[in-house]
């Protein structure tokens, strides 16, 4: 052995051939020692374990529909949309927001929610006809919240467009009959006419004036809203004369008169201001069922 392994040193050829062999089983060896990575599920992140199945028969809970939505598109129903408000609601369809709480038994005014249907006339009345108009008012929110009870000295802003009822002539109050037409308007200040009515851009008048100058009723009537519930009018009234006309006072400094208080022609019912307005100013507004005409045609010449 001793003499093979001095020849093979003595030979280099073969001592590189020798070299080579055992370097080679070394290598062979060295290998089969490796561990093989485990297989990995690639639909399957790493750490992540597997859903639970879902139990047989259970379902995703199904959001229920808006209440009243049964009577969508019926005559005297309303179906609430993005941006609407009660007090705007009642403003569009000649109503107090107070008696369409009342008229739809709701716990909480301030939670209305899109697709919801309400009754915009009282119980038992069937309306003769419905004007329907569409909001023009931007950013107005649902269910935006209004004051648990408005306080004098606040208001309403923006007006939105909704369906407006006729009422029916045989109403035992009032009714929508030539005597609601026969209304002897007078003015609600002495200043003069700033902007005129624009069915779109104006829906009412801008009348001049000054801080503290008195705004009076133009008719008799009763305050369905006194507050500053709607952006855009500040501070707000809003009468009620019959079952056609409504009249509205906004960007007063004060208010001087409470909801479902009585009020008489040419009573004070406020102070000029400016609240939420560019200007001291008088924005006012006659509604008819609802739907905003020009209060030129039906105030006194002056």
């Amino acid at each position: 052995m001793k003499e093979t392994t001095m020849k093979i040193k003595n030979n280099p050829l073969r001592w590189l051939v020798l070299c080579t062999t055992l370097a080679l089983l070394v290598a062979c060896s060295s290998t089969k020692s490796v561990n093989h990575a485990p297989v990995e599920d690639r639909g399957t992140a790493v750490g992540s374990r597997p859903a639970p199945a879902a139990a047989p028969g259970v379902t995703d809970p199904v959001k229920p529909p808006p209440p009243g939505i049964e009577n969508a598109g019926k005559p005297g129903y309303y179906t609430i949309k993005p941006g609407d408000t009660l007090i705007r609601i009642g403003l569009e369809n000649g109503q107090s927001w107070r008696d369409l709480v009342r008229w739809n038994t709701l716990d909480n005014p301030n939670r209305i929610e899109v697709g919801q249907v309400i009754r915009i006339v009282p119980p038992g009345v069937v309306p003769l006809a419905l004007t329907v108009s569409t909001s023009t008012a931007p950013g107005v929110i649902v269910g935006a919240p209004m004051p648990p009870v408005p306080a004098p000295g606040v208001v309403v802003s923006g007006a939105a467009k909704a369906v407006a009822p006729t009422a029916p002539a045989a109403t035992p109050t009032v009714s929508a009959t030539a005597t609601d037409e026969e209304i002897a308007w007078i003015w609600p200040v002495n200043g003069a006419v700033l902007v005129g009515f624009d069915e779109v851009k104006n829906k009412g008048l801008d009348l001049n004036g000054k801080a503290g100058d008195p705004v009076s009723a133009v008719a008799d009537g009763r305050v369905v809203y006194s507050g500053a519930g709607l952006r855009g009018y500040g501070n707000l009234i809003i009468l009620k004369h019959n079952n056609t006309y409504l009249t509205a006072y906004a960007h007063n400094q004060t208010l001087l008169v409470k909801e479902d208080q009585s009020v008489r022609k040419g009573q004070k019912i406020a102070e000029m201001g400016s609240s939420d307005a560019d200007r001291v100013k008088l924005h006012f507004e006659i509604r008819r069922q609802g739907k905003p005409v020009d209060p030129a045609k039906y105030l006194p010449a002056r």
